[in-house]
C-alpha cells in the first residue's frame, strides 16, 4: 500500500480536511519531541494558524532520543492524521505544519543549526518531565545527570534538552541575532520558570556571560495544555488504511477536547495564536494547578488504583464499582486547595472531565499514563495534600489512597497477580524502597521531598492504606472506599 505523502494526498477520501496553504514556506518553530501529544496538540494550532492566512510559522521537529517518529514521519514529507474520537464518530485531518523530524542524537548539529535559523523565533518543548534533568523536589537542574555533565563539559555536540536549548542560544549569540523564546507544553508546575531556571543554570555552567545574555534578552513563558492523547495501535492504523487507502505511520488519535493557556510574554516575533483559538494571559499559574490537581491528578489515580485492579483502559476503571466515587471524592479535596479564577467553573470542569474519561472511543491506556510516576507524583498529588496540611486541614483521604497507589503500582503486580514493567526513571530505587514498605518510598527526597516524612498522621495514613492495598484486592478496597469501616478504618 503506498504511504501518505504529499504526493499522494489527492488519493484521500473527499470527507478528509487537508492543508490549504503552502507548505513550502520559512520555519518558524521548532520542537523538541515531535512525540504523540505535540501532533495532536500544538502542531494543529499551527496548521490552524497558517491555513487562516499566517505565514513563516512552519514546525521544525526534532527527536532528542529515538529515531522512530523520524521514520514514521519523515517518508511522509511531515504530514500525518489526526484521528478524533468520540463515541461512534470520527472525523480525519490531515497535519501539514511540521516539515520532518530531525533525529538530535544522530546529528546534534543540525538541531543546533536549525534553533539557530534567522526565521525561528520560537523554540515549543514536550520532552516529558524527566527530559528537563529538573529535581522534581527543588525545581533545580540535575547536574549530577550523566547528560547535564557531558553538556557542561561540551555544549556544542548536547545530549540532553536544556543542552540543545542553550547549545542553539549560544549559536543565536554568536551569529548575532536575538534569542528564541522557549515556551514549555509539558505537565509541570510553573513549567516556563523551571525551564528557565535549568537553562540559566546550565549557561552559567558554560559561560557566564552567555548566561547573562540569556537573561537579559530571553523569554521563557509558562503555558497549560490539555487534551487526551492515547497511544497509537497497528489495529489504529491498519483502520486508517482500510478508510483511507493510504499507511499512515504518524497518525495520532485523539479526542474533540483541546485547550492551550500560554503566558503573554516572547522575546521576540510572535505567533498570534489567540486567533485559533489559544488563550493568552499573564497567568498560567492557576490554570495550570487546576488541570494538574484535578486531570491529571484523578488519571494518576485511575492509572495505578484501575491497572492494580486489572483495567486496561481509563473508561473500564471508571464504569468499575467504587471508581466514579473515588474519583469524585478526589476532586473534591483537589478543589479544594484551589483559588478562584476568573472563567473557571469547578462543577462544569469537573462534569466535563467525567465525560472525557468515559469516552470508550479513546482507550486510553492506564499503563501509559503510569509511566514516569515519581516525576509527576508531587505536582499531581503531593502537592495538594501539603496545601491541605499547611492550612491546618486533616489528611485528605482520597489523595492520601491514591498516592499509596503508586507505592502499590511499585510492587510489579496485579491484583490477579499479573507481572507488569515499572517504567519509570527511579524504578530500581522505587522497586527495593516498595519492598520496605510505605516508610521506605517517603524516605526518598527526590519524590516526597522532606516534609512529608515529618507529618506522622499523613505517614500513618498513607502506610495504613499501602498495607491494605498490599494485603487486599485494589478492586475491593476501592469499592468499599466510602465505607471507612469496611477498609479498616484507615482512612478515617
Amino acid at each position: 500500500m503506498r504511504r501518505l505523502s504529499s504526493a499522494s494526498l489527492d488519493q484521500l477520501p473527499a470527507s478528509t480536511a487537508r492543508p490549504s496553504y503552502d507548505r513550502d514556506q520559512p520555519v518558524g518553530v521548532v520542537h523538541l519531541g515531535t512525540g504523540a501529544f505535540h501532533r495532536a496538540h500544538q502542531a494543529t494550532y499551527f496548521d490552524a494558524l497558517m491555513s487562516a492566512g499566517e505565514t513563516g510559522w512552519m514546525v521544525q521537529g526534532a527527536s532528542l532520543r529515538s529515531a522512530t517518529v523520524a521514520e514514521q514521519m519523515n517518508p511522509q514529507d511531515g504530514l500525518y492524521t489526526v484521528v478524533v474520537r468520540e463515541g461512534h464518530s470520527e472525523h480525519h485531518q490531515i497535519i501539514g505544519s511540521v516539515k520532518g523530524v530531525l533525529v538530535a542524537r544522530e546529528a546534534p548539529s543540525d538541531l543546533v543549526s536549525a534553533m539557530a535559523q534567522e526565521s525561528v523565533s520560537l523554540v515549543t518543548m514536550t520532552v516529558t518531565e524527566k527530559g528537563y534533568c529538573i529535581d522534581p523536589a527543588t525545581g533545580t537542574l540535575r547536574t549530577d545527570d550523566p547528560g547535564i555533565a557531558a553538556d557542561i563539559g561540551d555544549i556544542d555536540t548536547p545530549q540532553t534538552a536544556p543542552g540543545f536549548l542553550v547549545a542553539g542560544l549560544k549559536a543565536r549569540r554568536a551569529a548575532g541575532r536575538p534569542p528564541f523564546t522557549v515556551l514549555s507544553c509539558d505537565n509541570l508546575p510553573d513549567n516556563g520558570v523551571r525551564t528557565r531556571q535549568a537553562v540559566l543554570e546550565l549557561a552559567g555552567h558554560v559561560d557566564p556571560a552567555l548566561r547573562d545574555w540569556i537573561e537579559a534578552e530571553g523569554a521563557f513563558p509558562s503555558s497549560m495544555v490539555d487534551r487526551i492523547v492515547p497511544a497509537t495501535t497497528e489495529g489504529d492504523i491498519a483502520a486508517l488504511q482500510a478508510s483511507s487507502g493510504l499507511v499512515d505511520l504518524a497518525m495520532v488519535k485523539t479526542e474533540p477536547f483541546t485547550q492551550w493557556v500560554v503566558e503573554d510574554w516572547f522575546a521576540g516575533r510572535r505567533p498570534p495564536l489567540e486567533t485559533v483559538g489559544v488563550q493568552m494571559t499573564s497567568d498560567v499559574a492557576a490554570w495550570e494547578k487546576a488541570k494538574l490537581r484535578l486531570l491529571n491528578g484523578a488519571h494518576s489515580a485511575i492509572a495505578y488504583l484501575g491497572g492494580l485492579a486489572g483495567h486496561e483502559f481509563v473508561h473500564e476503571a471508571m464504569a468499575a464499582p467504587g471508581f466514579a466515587g473515588f474519583i469524585d471524592r478526589l476532586w473534591d479535596e483537589a478543589e479544594a486547595t484551589l483559588e478562584p479564577i476568573e472563567g473557571f467553573d469547578p462543577k462544569a470542569y469537573r462534569a466535563q472531565l467525567a465525560a472525557r474519561f468515559n469516552n470508550a472511543a479513546l482507550r486510553h491506556r492506564t499503563h501509559q499514563i503510569a509511566m514516569d510516576g515519581s516525576q509527576k507524583l508531587p505536582q499531581r498529588l503531593l502537592n495538594s495534600i501539603r496545601d491541605h496540611r499547611k492550612a491546618g486541614r486533616p489528611v485528605p483521604p482520597a489523595l492520601t489512597f491514591a498516592v499509596a497507589g503508586w507505592m502499590r503500582w511499585q510492587l510489579g503486580r496485579t491484583d490477579a497477580g499479573e507481572p507488569y514493567t515499572i517504567d519509570d526513571p527511579l524504578a530500581d530505587r522505587t522497586v527495593e524502597a516498595a519492598k520496605q514498605g510505605a516508610r521506605g518510598l517517603l524516605a526518598m527526597q527526590d519524590v516526597f521531598g522532606t516534609d512529608l516524612i515529618q507529618d506522622e498522621v499523613f505517614v500513618e495514613r498513607v502506610e495504613a492504606a499501602f498495607n491494605l492495598l498490599r494485603d487486599r484486592r485494589v478492586s475491593t478496597c476501592v469499592e468499599a472506599f466510602p465505607n471507612q469501616s469496611v477498609c479498616g478504618g484507615v482512612m478515617r
